[in-house]
């Protein structure tokens, strides 16, 4: 009972557990797949700022270089046009001026008055080119700007233009430069949000936000949306993903539940129950019915659980002989055999003890080495184990033969069990060497009754007796049976009228109980006289 509450509180620990790891798994996997499709979206996002921004310096370049190869006359109204016509064509370009000795002269919309100085430009990159943040327009106050200087000429470029793409609602763009300087992405409520994604400093406010970086040439672009906007992508992942963990919980609650109901099958119970040992063997006395000698014991396995419950034998040795664990239950038996009784054996040379043989073991033969391993050492003799082949499942005739025809060779005596219940009990004893026929109980109970069955058991008598073989009825219950029995001249029985099949201890005791009064039974000595090999 412990075991199955094991087995079932196992069971349903893994189903839980089996059913609850997939679900979440793929509740795990979803939110990291869209987290996955938002970063690679971000880092587009990020990537094409970069490309928007080369696109700006490249065409504030083409026109600074335009202007540094012209032959105008410097701020002539010529020199102004051209630089208004650039400022004009150039989509990146808000405002175009020229400088002599760091003084503005002119800028795309006319001359300078007053006197404008032009600032410090840094060195941006190998085309010559300066830049600086932070500039004005010379005629008007704008946003935030860039200049862009090549030689005397700047170009005002509006920062916004650098992250002047398309994005999705809630994204927020920044660009900076290597040295620090942020072109764009410095403003607004999560401009420090910002820096700190440019300067790789771990905040707990990103916690709240995805982002994804991109570089090229010296500059660092950053989108960032935040995590609510994962929704939409969550949901769809999980549209798929979900259906997929339930199959999967589904799967391996059936498989757990599969496996706990094969482990709670008999078939499951009794193999466990072969590997921790917990077969025992008892012992049914057989009487000489005319001396009332105790002259052995036939072995009946029994099956003791670990919580003290004994199995009816009716119960599992069908099951054993259908699943073959009847032969590893067999070994046990006879070294149970050995253990038990090993040491009145070597010393009671009458007294014998017969085991019962599975088909299989009849076929094959297999048991006999056992048997010999099991002797080996010890001083029991091969003619006090006794064989019985169960006439209730089939055997074949051949291989039998030559299995018992060797085992009267080592000295075993043979007898067919259960006489009379099985497929063809006069085909056995025409074609097996048997010592002994043992009556099944159905024929025994008939006795007396009057029954139309109640012939039969004077027919196998005759028979056996013809064929000139021991005699052993089993199921002897009332004293009108035994009465009978002894009429007929039957040598051996065994039954509850002289004691039921009793443990190790008590056979050892009752036997040596029959001996002191009746003596020593003279059977297994005059076993070599029968001999019909």
């Amino acid at each position: 009972m412990m075991d199955k509450i094991k087995v079932i509180t196992v069971a349903v620990l893994c189903g839980l557990i089996g059913g609850a790891i997939p679900i979440a798994l793929m509740a795990w996997l979803s939110w990291n797949s869209a987290v996955e499709i938002e970063q690679a979206r971000l880092r587009n996002f990020a990537q094409s700022v970069l490309e928007r921004s080369k696109i700006s310096l490249n065409q504030s370049y083409d026109a600074l270089y335009e202007l540094n190869a012209s032959t105008l006359a410097l701020c002539s109204p010529e020199h102004i046009a051209l630089m208004r016509k650039l400022t004009v064509n150039t989509r990146s370009v808000d405002e175009i001026g020229y400088s002599q000795s760091g003084v503005l002269k002119c800028t795309s919309w006319g001359l300078v008055d007053p006197k404008v100085e032009s600032r410090h430009m840094d060195n941006f990159d190998a085309a010559r080119l300066k830049v600086k943040l932070s500039m004005q327009p010379g005629f008007a106050v704008g946003d935030k700007m860039l200049s862009v200087q090549m030689a005397e000429y700047n170009a005002l470029i509006n920062a916004g233009r650098f992250g002047d793409i398309v994005v999705d609602e809630g994204v927020q763009l920044a660009l900076a430069r290597d040295d620090g300087m942020t072109v764009i992405g410095d403003a607004g409520s999560n401009a420090g949000l910002m820096q700190s994604i440019l300067r790789n400093e771990v905040r707990s406010a990103e916690k709240d936000f995805l982002f994804a970086k991109a570089f090229k040439n010296g500059w660092t672009a950053v989108a960032a949306t935040p995590v609510a906007a994962l929704q939409a992508s969550l949901k769809k992942q999980q549209q798929w993903m979900m259906p997929l963990g339930a199959f999967i919980s589904l799967f391996i609650v059936v498989v757990t539940f599969v496996l706990a109901r094969k482990r709670l099958s008999p078939e499951a119970e009794l193999k466990r129950a072969v590997a921790r040992g917990e077969f025992e063997v008892h012992y049914q006395p057989i009487m000489d019915l005319h001396s009332g000698r105790c002259v052995g014991a036939e072995a009946l396995v029994r099956w003791r659980k670990r919580n003290g419950a004994m199995v009816n034998p009716d119960l599992f040795i069908p099951l054993a002989e259908k699943t073959g664990l009847i032969k590893p239950i067999t070994d046990q038996v006879i070294h149970g055999i050995v253990r038990d009784l090993g040491e009145t054996l070597a010393k009671d040379r009458s007294m014998h003890v017969s085991l019962n043989l599975c088909a299989d073991d009849i076929r094959t033969g297999r048991v006999l080495p056992v048997i010999d391993a099991a002797l080996a050492g010890t001083d029991i003799r091969h003619e006090q184990i006794w064989l019985e082949a169960t006439e209730r499942s089939y055997m074949d005739i051949d291989s039998a033969k030559e299995t018992l025809n060797k085992a009267r060779r080592s000295g075993h005596s043979t007898a067919i069990d259960d006489f009379g219940t099985g497929y063809s009990s006069l085909q056995y004893l025409q074609g097996l060497p048997m010592d002994a026929i043992k009556i099944d109980k159905s024929f025994v109970a008939t006795i007396g009754t009057g029954s139309a069955a109640s012939s039969v058991i004077g027919h196998i008598i005759d028979i056996a007796k013809s064929l000139k073989m021991f005699i052993i009825a089993e199921g002897v219950e009332t004293q009108e049976q035994a009465d009978y029995l002894a009429k007929r001249q039957v040598e051996l029985v065994q039954g509850w009228l002289f004691s039921k099949a009793l443990p190790a201890q008590d056979f050892l005791i009752f036997y040596a109980r029959a001996v002191a009064f009746h003596g020593p039974g003279p059977y297994v000595i005059q076993r070599s006289r029968r001999n019909r090999i």
